[in-house]
């Protein structure tokens, strides 16, 4: 049921005809409360869409009535005009809701640079039956190029969670690395949302770099209805909310735009978890090693390559690299033969021992193939 699996909130997702390719392109989220606490985080890009400069407006007071999500454009470099197009679509809601425009977060998704059809989105927020059972629905609508919707459910004693997520391209880290709504009916403050939130962010959706190019667009949402009347403890709170993101990131790492591996890049011995998420994100956007991945290529030294591009503590001649679990690399040196390393699985884990300290961390990320060049070379066409 994603997002509605948590007491207090309804949704809906529609056709209002804002994609080409048709479908469901128009997603609102309702909190009916009692409470209404909320907290996001945004895409770090200085280029950043209408829907993103608006909803840091919103989310200023930590209160949010309600969220509404547009596929089918992205309303970002649209001007003016764009931006009015954001607000109406706010004040259609909240009106239709009978809350305040200035409770109304707008998320949009798309291609950069056209304006949205303003009748088309008001006609379908006028139309939208908000149910208790609608979260399937808006987890289909606000995709774009995904292949499936991304949705998750974590059920505590007394209290859950529930979230769903779009994203399969641009998916680099930026606070936030796509498009995410998550619920709960726990009962906490803005303040403790905002913290969790961050928390969960910095290891999940921040730890997923897909392809290195970040989005003006992203923003990760959560709303508490406090419905359940439960103040859960805070790291009871934190586990729960990040094993939501986790799982969540987990799956946009599986649909990311023809990709045929998922490659789970985790650094060990790091001086610092700094050092550990440089060095993995290095290898992460080395288009030289993610294209090996996709032959099917152990090729090692691609590894230790874009490890000696950081300024992350070690000594370059003494380093461990394993792929699937043999040695590759010994100490600098060569290690297991590379023919003992089967590529033909989907999933790839590549592990890289600094041997400087006891810090780790993982970074999640997929091959290069012909697939994702074709996906991309032909996005507005």
């Amino acid at each position: 049921m994603s997002v509605t699996h948590a007491t207090g909130f309804t949704a809906a997702g529609l056709v209002v005809g804002l994609k080409s390719s048709g479908g469901k392109d128009l997603a609102i989220v309702r909190n009916l409360g009692p409470s209404q606490a909320a907290a996001a985080v945004f895409t770090s890009n200085r280029a950043q869409a209408n829907p993103i400069i608006w909803s840091k407006q919103v989310i200023g007071d930590g209160i949010v009535g309600a969220i509404v999500l547009n596929s089918g454009g992205a309303n970002c470099y649209t001007g003016s005009a764009g931006f009015q197009v954001t607000h109406a679509t706010a004040e259609a809601v909240a009106d239709k809701l009978s809350i305040s425009a200035t409770d109304v977060l707008v998320c949009s998704t798309g291609l950069i640079g056209d304006q949205l059809p303003l009748d088309k989105i008001l006609a379908g927020v006028t139309a939208a039956e908000l149910t208790a059972d609608g979260g399937a629905d808006a987890a289909l609508a606000i995709m774009t190029t995904d292949s499936r919707p991304k949705t998750s459910v974590n059920q505590q004693d007394g209290w859950s969670i529930g979230g769903m997520a779009k994203g399969a391209g641009m998916l680099a880290p930026g606070l936030a690395t796509m498009l995410v709504v998550i619920t709960t009916d726990a009962d906490l403050a803005s303040s403790a949302l905002d913290a969790a939130l961050r928390e969960a962010t910095r290891v999940s959706f921040d730890r997923l770099d897909s392809d290195g190019c970040m989005s003006t667009n992203d923003q990760v949402t959560l709303l508490a209805s406090g419905a359940s009347g439960i103040v859960p403890a805070e790291a009871e709170f934190q586990a729960a909310l990040t094993a939501v993101c986790a799982d969540l990131a987990l799956q946009l790492q599986g649909d990311a735009e023809g990709s045929s591996h998922d490659i789970t890049i985790e650094t060990v011995n790091a001086r610092s978890e700094d050092d550990a998420v440089e060095v993995g994100r290095a290898v992460a956007r080395n288009n030289l090693f993610k294209a090996a991945v996709f032959g099917n290529d152990p090729n090692w030294g691609r590894v230790l390559a874009a490890v000696g591009t950081t300024a992350a503590e070690f000594d370059p001649y003494d380093i461990d690299v394993s792929i699937n679990h043999v040695m590759v690399c010994r100490s600098g040196e060569p290690g297991e033969s590379r023919d003992l390393v089967d590529l033909h699985p989907r999933a790839v884990h590549v592990l890289i021992d600094l041997k400087v300290g006891d810090a780790t961390a993982r970074v999640l990320t997929n091959d290069l193939t012909h697939d994702y060049v074709h996906e991309n070379s032909a996005y507005s066409s």
